[in-house]
């Protein structure tokens, strides 16, 4: 070992001012006076105590003590100075505590670690996130870290995205967690924690008072990971937002998660896409979801609900009034499971985004959704995403009529001119009307009642017409309808009116 590893490693006590291992007495002048200073009754340094008197030749007149001294306040600037560089001296930063860390686990420091550690200390009384995702620490980078975070108090966010940490790297972390009270966000995903790891989590997350939001995606979880993580939560009122996207939650894990969802009173935010939930899995998971009282946004895309899932998830709308935000992309939902589906919007007031995109269902289920929004009048959806849905006129002259009462409803779906947005209804008013036929006609230099439609859209948006851009694209949508790429407006106008 180096010198300057025997330093860091074996550092002399704090009464060790000379790193000899003595421990000595630390006064003010020569050598030999630090060794053997006089009783302070001895002024003559003989040992022997002496009465002292006034006027003698050795003594001189006693300083004025500070309370006889005029009060003018430099010595307690002084002394307040130095007792602050004092402290800045005695405090250990958390690079070189890291440092320290890496020689006793015999890492090699990994300098991003450093430069990170460095940025988020600047300043004491902000916290801010250590981002160190993608940077290979293993389990033994990941003890250094959590010696390092053991006593820290500026890290909120811990970002530790794919780093290969095994169960035993999370384990040295779970355990700084019990005594680190600052982080409340973690992220976990791509680390091959499998069920130890796991398991090491849900014991945390039993005793950790902070911790918010938690990513594990894409850490090989399976369904008895499923039922660890629900008797973790369900009287877990601390954690808000939790990602277990890309596991393999099957039948068993839909029931345990259904089961948490049941019990948990805490939870505001869940990702369980790319997951094999489907057929019974996702019927379990919709009875709890039936009864949660706080879970606002869920994402379920990419699993395989099909029609039994569908009918389990319009069940549970019917019923559940705090979920706002649900993504049920990609999950084998066709014109069928889109009607069961609807058999629960029909009646709730509290969804504003459902997203459908990627599912067999055709115009037939766009229009079943449309009518259902338009028959109930407490319905909050502001955004459906069927944008894999290719629909034709009567689709849209349906939208436009439902959009009449839901001014805030935006629907994107496929159109002949792919995927489009329908805000507002689009019917044009009599001035609009007026300036768009004076546009024509400018435009129409052969008077063959034709444009362009490039050409069209270039002078709107050069023009003081009060057209957004969702009306220009309904309008060129709807007066070519043959896709030729020229609009004949005389036939156009003459419908409008």
């Amino acid at each position: 070992m180096s010198q300057s590893e025997g330093e860091v490693l074996a550092l002399p006590a704090p009464e060790d001012r000379d790193g000899d291992g003595d421990r000595e007495e630390d006064t003010v002048g020569s050598d030999q006076d630090e060794r053997a200073l006089p009783a302070p009754e001895d002024r003559d340094g003989d040992g022997d105590r002496e009465e002292d008197t006034v006027g003698s030749d050795q003594d001189e007149s006693p300083e004025p003590t500070p309370a006889e001294q005029p009060d003018s306040g430099d010595e307690w600037d002084t002394d307040l100075e130095a007792d602050e560089q004092d402290r800045r001296g005695r405090l250990v930063s958390p690079t070189e505590l890291y440092l320290v860390a890496c020689r006793l686990t015999a890492v090699i420091p990994c300098s991003y670690v450093l430069r990170q550690l460095a940025s988020t200390t600047l300043d004491l009384n902000q916290q801010g996130t250590l981002d160190l995702n993608h940077h290979g620490l293993g389990p033994l980078g990941a003890k250094a870290l959590a010696i390092t975070l053991l006593s820290d108090v500026q890290i909120s966010n811990l970002e530790l995205k794919d780093n290969h940490l095994l169960a035993e790297g999370i384990g040295y972390l779970m355990e700084m967690l019990k005594e680190n009270f600052t982080i409340q966000s973690l992220n976990l995903s791509n680390n091959h924690l499998q069920s130890a790891g796991s398991d090491s989590v849900c014991k945390m997350l039993l005793d950790n008072v902070t911790i918010k939001s938690i990513n594990l995606s894409g850490n090989g979880l399976i369904d008895a990971d499923a039922r660890s993580l629900a008797d973790a939560l369900a009287n877990n009122y601390r954690l808000k937002d939790l990602d277990l996207s890309h596991n393999q939650f099957c039948d068993m894990g839909g029931e345990h998660l259904g089961q948490m969802l049941a019990n948990n009173e805490g939870l505001e935010m869940l990702d369980l896409s790319w997951n094999h939930l489907r057929m019974s899995g996702a019927v379990t998971l919709c009875a709890g979801l039936k009864v949660n009282v706080t879970l606002k946004q869920l994402d379920l895309s990419w699993n395989g609900f099909g029609s039994a899932g569908a009918q389990a998830l319009g069940e549970a709308l019917r019923h559940n009034n705090t979920l706002v935000h649900l993504d049920l992309s990609n999950n084998r939902v066709s014109d069928e499971g889109t009607a069961l589906l609807c058999n629960g919007l029909v009646a709730n007031d509290s969804l504003r985004i459902l997203r459908l995109a990627h599912n067999p269902l055709t115009q037939l289920g766009a229009l079943n959704l449309l009518n259902t929004i338009r028959n109930n009048p407490k319905s909050a959806l502001e955004e459906i995403n069927i944008s894999t849905v290719l629909v034709n006129e009567a689709f849209v002259v349906l939208l436009e009529a439902v959009c009449q009462n839901h001014s805030g409803l935006e629907v994107q779906f496929h159109g002949v001119t792919g995927s489009v947005t329908r805000t507002k209804c689009c019917a044009l008013e009599a001035e609009e009307k007026e300036g768009l036929l004076e546009l024509f006609q400018s435009l129409d230099k052969e008077g063959n009642m034709s444009v362009d439609n490039k050409e069209f859209r270039k002078a709107v948006q050069h023009a003081n017409i009060p057209l957004d851009q969702h009306q220009l694209e309904w309008l060129i949508q709807n007066f070519d309808k043959d896709c030729t790429g020229r609009i004949n407006y005389s036939s156009q106008f003459a419908e409008q009116s």
